[in-house]
């Protein structure tokens, strides 16, 4: 990071010009576009998610009281309203969600050492869940999800190394979770840990033949025989191990292997939980253990929704809410990035806190949140989110 740079410039510095290009042409996105590029739309809606701008107003005021620092940030001049709104609107938003894959595949190369318990089981394991975010019906009459309700769903599949999205699908919010499983990418020899909403026993098996594992909580009305008990250690909660068997004849169909069902019981929690995997081999409270790492995927969806702008909009088109959550997913990596390559200590809530008000500041972001340490603690409430 050169001295002089603004703080913003800095930040993205780190991305790739040669990468981001490589997507603007793939969809012809700069295509007679004489004023406002594919890149300068994607500072102003990255500046717009990092300071918390509220709506499209309020960031071409923003803009306009900066404008004589805007140069050397990237961002060539002010931006009119009515300019972002149309390119909202019409920049294809596949553009982001593949910069978002590049950006993916950088930080978790940065974080693949982040978890010790993981780096314990030799297997990549993934936690995937949604998340719906509630919209307007009369504002957004595409997204109509109940009878007087819009929504979109955000369905993510999150490295636990790092608590990085590896892939990310937006939907309606009609699109029933499980369905999500026929598009998943299944890497050979990983854990993939959900809830019992996955539940489909055809989609399980599938993810069997891949050659992957999964961990998935069980329904209680499951019909099954015992064919095997295991040595349950009950001291550390292990209350049953076994390898069963489907006895209705519908389950037998769509999954005819043995499956490992463990019964655990949380101390701490004082509940109990069971679970089903088709790993016969890894200890029952490592399955229990991964299990629990899966709130990993909550606590990123709380952050993402809380400390960058995806519950409020600058646009009211499909293709609109697409550029702002791919563009806000990039921004969460593009910080995710800058704290593991300066070796930021703070959390990234307090460090995201640093930026939102010195965005312009001609000063070492290293030496910025030096400075800045002792005035940005975490709250309770931010303690419980510190992903990093």
């Amino acid at each position: 990071m050169n001295l002089g740079k603004p703080v913003f410039s800095q930040l993205m510095s780190l991305i790739s010009d040669y990468e981001f290009s490589k997507c603007v042409d793939r969809y012809n996105g700069d295509y007679r576009v004489k004023e406002f590029s594919c890149k300068e739309h994607f500072l102003v809606m990255s500046f717009a998610q990092l300071t918390y701008r509220d709506s499209l107003r309020d960031i071409e005021s923003c803009l306009q009281a900066m404008s004589k620092k805007l140069y050397h940030s990237g961002i060539k001049k002010p931006v009119a309203r009515n300019t972002l709104a149309k390119a909202n609107e019409r920049r294809n938003w596949r553009i982001y969600a593949d910069f978002a894959q590049v950006l993916i595949a950088q930080t978790r190369k940065l974080y693949a050492q982040e978890n010790t318990f993981l780096n314990d089981i030799d297997h990549m394991a993934y936690a995937l869940d949604s998340t719906t975010i509630d919209l307007c019906l009369q504002m957004f009459p595409w997204a109509k999800f109940r009878q007087n309700k819009g929504a979109v769903k955000m369905h993510t599949l999150l490295d636990l190394q790092g608590s990085i999205p590896t892939f990310i699908k937006i939907t309606p919010g009609t699109v029933h979770d499980v369905n999500i499983l026929d598009q998943l990418p299944i890497e050979a020899g990983a854990f993939y840990i959900m809830d019992m909403g996955y539940i489909d026993y055809q989609r399980l098996f599938r993810i069997q033949q891949a050659g992957a594992f999964f961990v998935i909580r069980a329904k209680e009305n499951m019909a099954f025989d015992r064919v095997y008990s295991h040595s349950a250690k009950k001291e550390v909660g292990i209350q049953v191990d076994q390898t069963i068997k489907f006895t209705h004849p519908q389950s037998q169909a769509k999954y005819p292997s043995h499956l490992r069902r463990i019964k655990f019981h949380d101390l701490e929690k004082n509940k109990t939980f069971i679970f089903l995997t088709n790993h016969f081999d890894i200890e029952a409270t490592t399955i229990a253990g991964l299990y629990k790492e899966r709130w990993k995927i909550e606590l990123f969806f709380k952050w993402i929704k809380q400390h960058l702008k995806i519950k409020s909009f600058y646009g009211t088109s499909e293709n609109a809410i697409h550029c702002q959550i791919w563009i806000a997913i990039c921004s969460y990596l593009i910080v995710a990035i800058a704290k593991k390559k300066l070796k930021i200590q703070q959390t990234l809530y307090s460090f995201l806190q640093v930026i939102s008000i010195s965005i312009f500041e001609k000063e070492p972001i290293n030496q910025l949140v030096s400075n800045n340490q002792s005035h940005f603690k975490d709250s309770n409430f931010s303690n419980q989110l510190n992903i990093f």
